[in-house]
């Protein structure tokens, strides 16, 4: 089972820490010391498909030597400004990638193992596109 806690540190301040002790520091634009909460969200849906996709490739032989995922996204104007839209931008770097290869991992990361996709993807259309940047 997952678990989480959040602790309010004051104003509007808050540090999320998950089951392995590990913590994030949240809080609104207005005090501009954390994170924004909602955000978190993007960089879940990112992060979940970073780890699945350095996985994929690694397993076909084709290790990554940079990995980076841009999250862009389009919100309702309305409360609770639901997440309707998230592109993200996958820039990688590593011998032998093709395009085949990333393409097909991305896909699997997004359709297949990531749990953070599936649980929005009802109501949030995912989209990604990536680049392949030579290594030097």
């Amino acid at each position: 089972m997952a678990t989480s806690t959040v602790k309010w540190i004051g104003g509007k301040t808050f540090v999320g820490i998950d089951s392995t002790s590990h913590s994030v520091v949240l809080s609104t634009p207005a005090d501009g010391v954390g994170v924004k909460p909602s955000e978190l969200l993007l960089i879940a849906v990112a992060s979940c498909s970073a780890v699945d996709v350095v996985e994929i490739l690694s397993k076909k032989r084709m290790p990554l030597s940079q990995l980076e995922i841009s999250a862009t996204a389009e919100q309702d104007e309305n409360p609770p400004w639901t997440f309707r839209k998230i592109h993200l931008h996958f820039c990688v770097s590593g011998k032998n990638l093709t395009d085949k290869s990333v393409a097909q991992a991305i896909e699997l990361a997004e359709e297949k193992y990531c749990s953070v996709a599936a649980t929005i993807r009802a109501t949030t259309n995912i989209t990604t596109d990536f680049e392949i940047i030579p290594e030097n």
